[in-house]
């Protein structure tokens, strides 16, 4: 009984650490963040490059817990508003921050 113990115990002890290796922090996101932030950056860099005012290769996408930041730059003040515009519209963005600079 007592080695019976001892393996439920080192089990438990396995399946605590596994459940929480994959919890989120504040500088760290879960599995599950991981992938809905990666659908999220696909989504918003689709919006972009169909947009045909925009130029995709000019503006980077990145996204941290549903939070989107986008970067580079851009001939004209209209083409930032337009890229934070569709951003903001894209499903699952919590926020966006425009760090874009005009060229």
């Amino acid at each position: 009984m007592n080695r019976l113990n001892r393996i439920v115990v080192l089990l438990a002890a396995v399946a605590f650490t596994a459940i929480a290796g994959c919890a989120s922090t504040s500088t760290q996101e879960s599995t599950g963040q991981y992938f809905d932030d990666s659908a999220i950056t696909a989504k918003v860099k689709a919006a972009i490059f169909d947009d045909q005012t925009l130029k995709s290769a000019e503006i980077n996408v990145e996204t941290f817990k549903g939070r989107v930041q986008l970067s580079g730059f851009v001939n004209s003040k209209e083409s930032i508003d337009r890229a934070v515009a569709l951003a903001k519209q894209t499903t699952g963005v919590v926020s966006v921050k425009n760090d874009i600079r005009l060229k």
